[in-house]
């Protein structure tokens, strides 16, 4: 893999996607509304379980992938 991580730690933008593609697939399962996130106890609860559920670290880790791979360009790399 041919990335170039240190341009994309340093952007704040990278980190912005990746929490996006976190949150979107959990809380899509979960069905969660932002209302329903209230607290730090009930957002350690929902991490919890979705960690415990091996499709929604699936769902996860594609979304995680395709934030990282660079669609652009021929295979892994910037």
């Amino acid at each position: 893999m041919k990335i170039d991580w240190q341009a994309r730690i340093r952007n704040p933008q990278f980190w912005f996607q990746i929490a996006i593609s976190i949150a979107t697939p959990v809380g899509a399962y979960f069905g969660l509304k932002a209302q329903d996130v209230t607290s730090w106890p009930i957002m350690v609860d929902v991490l919890g379980k979705a960690v415990s559920n091996p499709y929604v670290l699936m769902l996860v880790a594609s979304n995680v992938y395709t934030t990282i791979v660079n669609s652009n360009t021929k295979g892994v790399k910037d």
